[in-house]
Parts: structure tokens; sequence; C-alpha cells
């Protein structure tokens, strides 16, 4: 009876501190969070002005403009977690993308700066600065993107340095994926899936076919050991017993993500299929009336649909499938409706933004999608 119940303990805080990221800031006073209010159709819209707002609005409010770094509340007297300062990098290149303004691109190499200087020049075997391998692969997605970008091979030779440091600690050679953690107690998706992404992306750079073969190899391992029939993503999987672990947005983005990535390099529909069957999971499973899961108490958790936001937005331009457009585009207006007067947005699309102290984490990813869909009205 003993092995269940430490088994039990074990997946347990496993999924606890996976969906944790360690790091967290002290709890501000109880929000108001469970109303769930019938979601605003699309007429109320936003529009490109609208995207620039509400980047704005979240940069006064969380970016350190001295040390180049992302506050992790309003109140900035605290470091966002290392792993989301990526997502933020992602954000403003999102912006970049989409504006092509010059003092966006020195944001970008502003953020990169502040980033070396805080995290010791990005040295992957710092391990006081990185404690899991997915902290890591973030960085190598956003890294290997940023030279993508712009060109810069100081990113990429980062990018490439991280994976090799990564594949090197996490891989399984005997029974495939990658581990999570530095003990090696369990095979997330948080790791797994953002590997074939960073690997793929090194591969459209540099036409080794190393990451393309390891890509498909996590790929593989990951849509049988991780993934049911549904679509559903399943958070972790420990040692030989069955996959398990809370429903995230962000284990569904990344899978999305891996799936379309295969997709544009290899033309298989079966990727694609995946894809979609992915997205339909998260929009017949997780929502309610339609709106995406709130996600995130206080926590880090409240980033996750950020990462979402960057893949399936993906399989509506690249992978052609418009029928997931307004289902975003609603969770979108719902949430930019709800902003507060700082301009503000929420986790949880269907309530209004609490007044007070909120987090970077959870006011991020209506400010993502804005970067990414296309506006609602002029």
């Amino acid at each position: 009876m003993k092995k269940p119940i430490c088994f039990l303990v074990l997946s347990l805080f496993i999924t606890i501190v996976s969906c944790s990221k360690g790091k967290e800031v002290t709890p501000a006073a109880s929000k108001p969070d469970t109303n769930t209010t019938t979601p605003t159709d699309n007429s109320t819209g936003f529009s490109s002005a609208d995207a620039d707002l509400a980047y704005t609005a979240f940069n006064n409010a969380f970016y350190d403009s001295n040390n180049k770094l992302y506050f992790s509340t309003t109140k900035k007297d605290g470091v966002a977690a290392i792993w989301t300062q990526a997502i933020y990098w992602d954000m403003a290149m999102n912006v970049y993308e989409r504006t092509k303004t010059p003092a966006q691109l020195t944001r970008i190499g502003d953020i990169y700066q502040g980033n070396y200087n805080y995290y010791d020049g990005y040295n992957w075997n710092n391990t006081t600065v990185w404690f899991i391998y997915d902290d890591m692969m973030w960085w190598v997605i956003a890294l290997a993107r940023a030279n993508q970008l712009t060109g810069n091979a100081t990113y990429l030779e980062k990018a490439k340095s991280g994976f090799d440091r990564v594949w090197n600690g996490s891989y399984d050679p005997i029974d495939g994926g990658m581990f999570w953690d530095f003990q090696h107690s369990g095979k997330n998706s948080c790791i797994n899936f953002p590997t074939v992404i960073a690997a793929m992306k090194l591969f459209n750079i540099t036409k080794d076919v190393s990451y393309l073969n390891k890509a498909k190899s996590i790929y593989a391992w990951s849509k049988t050991n991780l993934v049911d029939a549904s679509g559903k993503v399943n958070d972790n999987k420990i040692g030989n017993n069955p996959p398990g672990g809370q429903d995230y947005t962000y284990n569904s983005g990344t899978a999305i993500g891996a799936a379309m990535a295969l997709y544009k390099q290899t033309n298989d529909a079966a990727y694609l299929n995946d894809a979609k069957l992915y997205a339909d999971y998260v929009k017949n499973n997780m929502c309610t009336n339609g709106i995406l899961p709130a996600e995130g108490d206080f926590n880090e958790q409240g980033v996750l649909k950020a990462i979402f936001a960057q893949y399936i937005v993906q399989l509506i331009n690249e992978g052609a499938q418009s029928q997931y457009l307004s289902w975003i585009q609603t969770n979108v207006n719902t949430g930019w409706k709800n902003r507060d007067g700082r301009n503000l947005t929420y986790r949880n699309y269907a309530v209004p933004t609490p007044t007070g102290d909120i987090q970077s984490y959870e006011a991020s990813s209506i400010v993502t999608f804005m970067q990414l869909i296309p506006p609602t009205k002029k």
C-alpha cells in the first residue's frame, strides 16, 4: 500500500510544482473571480489603436525601463519569474511584427540585454538561475525566434547552446521523451512540446537535420504518451503510470505549435489534424460559454493563455483554419471590454479587471492576443 500512496503524493507534488513554476509573490487580497457573465459579441471589438494602447498600458504597469525587465505585479516590488520574461519577450516580438516600428526593435534588444544582465548572461550551467528544464526551453524558443526576426547571430548561438544543455540533461535515451526537472521525476508536456517547437525553429535556421529528427522523435513520444484520443493534452507522465494532471491551455497551445511546425515542414496532413484536435478539445472541453479558463490564482499560471495565444493563432493563420477565429475574437473582445481604468486586462476574461494590485502574468494574455489576431473594428 505504501507505493500507491507515495506515488499519489509524488504526482500531486509534481503537478503543483510544474504548474506554479516555483517562484511566486505573496498573494494580495482576495479578488472577485467567480462570476461568469455572458460573453460579449464581436460588435464590441478592438482596433489596432486598442492593441497599441493595451501594450502601452502593460508596459506602464509592469516594465522596468531601467533594468529592462518585467515586474511581477503592479506594485513593482519584485521581478517576474524567469520563464515568463521569455513570454514577455515574445510579446515584444509580436508587437514589432505588427507595427514594424524602430522603437519596438530597440525594445527587443533591450529586453534581451536586461535579462542577460540579470540572469548571468544566459549561463545555462548556472543551477541557481536555472532549476528546471522548461524554464530554459522557453528562452531557447524566444532566442531562436529573435534570431529569425533580427538576424542577430548572438541570439542563435545562445539558442543552440541552451538547446544542447537541455537535450543533454533532459532527454531519456532509453524510453524517449524529456524530463521536466533536474531530478528526472517526471516527463511533462511543458518541456516535451516546447522542445519540438525549439528544435524546429533551429532546424529552419540552420538546416541541421539532427534538429528535425529530434523534433519528430519527441513529438511522436509526446503524442503517444501525453495525449488522449480526445485531444486532451495531459500535464505529465510519471514513470510507467498513465498520464495525468490538470488541463492547461499552454500545454494544448504548445502541442498545437509543435504539430504546426512539423506540418509546415513536412506537409503531412496528420500533423495538421492533430493541431485541430488539440484546439477542438480546448474549445469544447475547457471553456465556459466559449470563454477560455481563468487559470492562475495569483500565481504564474496567469501567463498560460499568452502561450496558447501564440500557437492557436498559428493554426488559424498558417494552417488556414479560420473556423477558430470568431471564438478567439470573442474571447479577446470580452477581456478587452472588461479592462480597468488603467487599460489593464485580467486572466478571467468574463469579469471586470480587479482594482488594486494585479500580476503581470494575469494581465498578459489579452495583450498578446491583440497583437496576433485581426482587429474587429477600425
